[in-house]
């Protein structure tokens, strides 16, 4: 499967917490590593700088290099304590700035915690030459964040 990346895992925190750490553009900027522009409105566009994860050390050292990165996150859909959406570019040169993937996270309450199920998809859009290496870097991504989010809500001092 070329077109959509999905991965999962239950969280050990209460589902307030956990959306909180997904929809609150400054708290999901803690664990993701970047500062976002304004907080997360369906319909709107917010600027998103990468920055190192407060989360991971090890991880934060390897975002060091895309530091000060800039990109739109277009913000589809928030539904408390559901689901949140937004599309943005995984390609960073300009001339695909007008080609994005959907990017969802939707929270399912389950046995001790949260079930947060991460899911790209729109692969198959990107110019065939790129295609296969967003789609690699965005899947090894994905699998980082979903153990940064983990370790964010677990935390004390980002209660």
């Amino acid at each position: 499967m070329t077109d959509r990346i999905e991965k999962s895992a239950v969280l050990r925190a209460p589902l307030d917490r956990v959306w909180r750490a997904i929809s609150d553009s400054a708290e999901f900027g803690i664990w993701f590593g970047m500062t976002v522009d304004a907080p997360f409105v369906a319909g709107t566009t917010v600027t998103g700088v990468m920055a190192p994860t407060a989360v991971d050390d090890e991880v934060a050292a390897q975002q060091e290099a895309f530091a000060g990165v800039s990109f739109p996150l277009h913000v589809v859909a928030l539904e408390p304590q559901r689901y949140f959406a937004f599309r943005w570019n995984p390609l960073p040169e300009p001339e695909f700035a007008d080609l994005t993937t959907l990017v969802e996270f939707t929270l399912t309450e389950a046995d001790g915690g949260v079930l947060l199920e991460i899911v790209e998809s729109g692969f198959d859009a990107l110019p065939e030459t790129r295609r296969a290496a967003a789609f690699a870097d965005n899947s090894g991504g994905w699998a980082t964040q979903l153990r940064l989010v983990g370790r964010y809500v677990a935390a004390p001092q980002w209660a």
